[in-house]
């Protein structure tokens, strides 16, 4: 088995899920380094498009909140590829999501000063985040999901909120939305990603 995994915004290339999926599950992980290019969503979608051009050979392609965001986005822009995609707790509604935390005075002044101080639990400090971060998110906040797919999401994600997945798997008959009793880490619920892969192959 050959999976491509995004990580998160706050995630690593060798972090947690990947070691998981390669240690546990024995399986072939391509795991670039998602920020490498910048934090905008649309800097982490290219990331993954040329990721998958230079792994044809890819059997599922997974991300992870901020990752699983980009992973749609990615296979949105390449519908005459066959990709099966597998999201954990994907960033669904991120720009709802940072409007709501940052709130109206903040939002005003990131878009006024072109910055937002975001502190980045993962390297355990401050990151810059220019307003393009904003205008990427409002554009890319909703992919529309025309690959299988299946998604993990936890009922008590307190990141983000499991009614945005089943929002964008209602009435799309490629998704499949497997609910779990956990947060948004799915620290309890990395063994449901087998299951999640054979039933996104079975499609």
């Amino acid at each position: 088995m050959k999976v491509l995994w995004a990580h998160g915004l706050e995630g690593r290339p060798d972090g947690t899920k990947p070691t998981y999926l390669a240690n546990e599950l024995g399986w072939d992980v391509v795991s670039p380094e998602m920020n490498s290019q910048g934090w905008a969503i649309a800097e982490h979608v290219s990331i993954v498009i040329q990721a998958i051009e230079e792994n044809p050979d890819l059997d599922v392609i997974m991300g992870s909140s901020y990752g699983g965001l980009a992973v749609a986005n990615a296979a949105a822009r390449m519908t005459n590829s066959s990709l099966r995609l597998v999201l954990l707790a994907p960033a669904f509604g991120l720009a709802e999501n940072f409007r709501n935390t940052v709130g109206v005075e903040g939002i005003i002044e990131w878009e006024e000063t072109d910055s937002y101080a975001y502190f980045h639990h993962g390297f355990g400090h401050e990151v810059n985040f220019s307003w393009d971060f904003m205008t990427s998110a409002d554009e890319m906040s909703w992919p529309k999901i025309k690959h299988p797919t299946t998604i993990i999401h936890g009922v008590n994600d307190d990141i983000v909120p499991i009614d945005y997945s089943r929002q964008i798997a209602a009435n799309n008959e490629m998704i499949e939305l497997i609910e779990v009793e956990d947060g948004h880490r799915l620290s309890e619920s990395l063994h449901y990603i087998p299951l999640a892969v054979e039933r996104v192959l079975s499609h």
